[in-house]
């Protein structure tokens, strides 16, 4: 029997990280920082929340904001019919939708 030359038998141990660290780089890439830069988005929304501004709830509602008191919205979803909804469950704006005889 014939013993393997030394050094050729056993790869690089730091070699068998690349993949792992490859895949960790993709992860983030891929997920973690477009959520992170996601979150920020709504963050800066949701502080900028005026009277006047249409947004959609969680919930599905589409309304206008009637006022804002710290993490309370109040908001107008039909004539003298207002509701009071935590500012996180606002999820967006809504755009104006525009009118059918407008279209080109």
């Amino acid at each position: 029997m014939m013993a393997p030359p030394s050094g050729a038998g056993q790869p690089n141990p730091w070699l068998q990280l690349v993949p792992l660290v490859f895949f960790f780089v993709v992860i983030y890439f891929l997920l973690i920082r477009p959520a992170r830069n996601r979150t920020k988005q709504v963050q800066k929304m949701l502080e900028a929340l005026k009277p006047g501004d249409r947004v959609v709830t969680s919930g599905g509602i589409i309304g206008t904001i009637a006022a804002v008191d710290r993490d309370i919205v109040q908001l107008r979803i039909a004539d003298k019919l207002k509701v009071d909804i935590t500012r996180s469950s606002v999820v967006g704006l809504h755009d104006q939708p525009s009118s059918p005889g407008t279209e080109t």
